[in-house]
């Protein structure tokens, strides 16, 4: 095994960082750091560089990676000539954050909307089971309505998604005018010094 050189400072930090966001975003300490190391890496590491460096278990390594490929993280790479499998995360950071996207949304989105769906459909025995169905509805039109926007933001051109996110507080500007001009607007306070 070639001698792997230790982590730069900055480098360590991002790794470490990541490490300790892991649980927040739903993954372990372990899998957070793999994923941080092959990020910054500018190149592709097999397993056997990943433990050295991360001074982790080669078993430990082989399951963070595994949960990756499960995430659609990492790409899979092999070099003529070397049996050994090599790992590097998508370049494109609009890739990697569609991949998290879509992986959230199968994993977490999707199975509440089927669940709702299915509640929505059963008859109400009670008031409070009326009551209970018209909030899961609030939320279900709402979630509907949100990936509708999310396949709508999938489909553009990451140039232009982030032309979008740039625009921020311009585009709540005009959806304020284009209420007022609707009469959809807040109505102003009244004035009480006219009277």
């Amino acid at each position: 095994m070639s001698q792997i050189s230790p982590l730069p400072s900055l480098n360590r930090q991002f790794v470490s960082h990541f490490g300790e966001m892991g649980s927040r975003w739903g993954i372990n300490r372990t899998v957070g750091q793999i994923y941080a190391l092959l990020y910054l890496s500018p190149r592709a590491l097999n397993a056997e560089e990943i433990a050295e460096t991360l001074e982790f278990s080669r078993s430990n390594v082989s399951m963070g990676l595994k949960e990756l490929q499960s995430w659609r993280l990492v790409n899979l790479r092999h070099h003529p000539g070397d049996r050994r499998e090599y790992f590097e995360a998508p370049q494109d950071v609009w890739e990697i954050f569609r991949r998290l996207a879509e992986e959230r949304r199968r994993r977490e989105i999707e199975p509440t909307q089927s669940m709702l769906r299915s509640a929505l459909l059963e008859s109400a025995q009670s008031e409070d089971e009326q009551h209970a169905q018209q909030r899961m509805q609030e939320m279900y039109q709402l979630i509907e309505k949100l990936m509708t926007w999310f396949d709508d933001v999938q489909r553009l051109q990451p140039e232009t998604a982030m032309q979008l996110m740039g625009m921020g507080s311009a585009v709540t500007r005009v959806l304020e005018i284009k209420d007022k001009l609707t009469g959809r607007g807040k109505k102003p306070a009244k004035d009480d010094s006219q009277d």
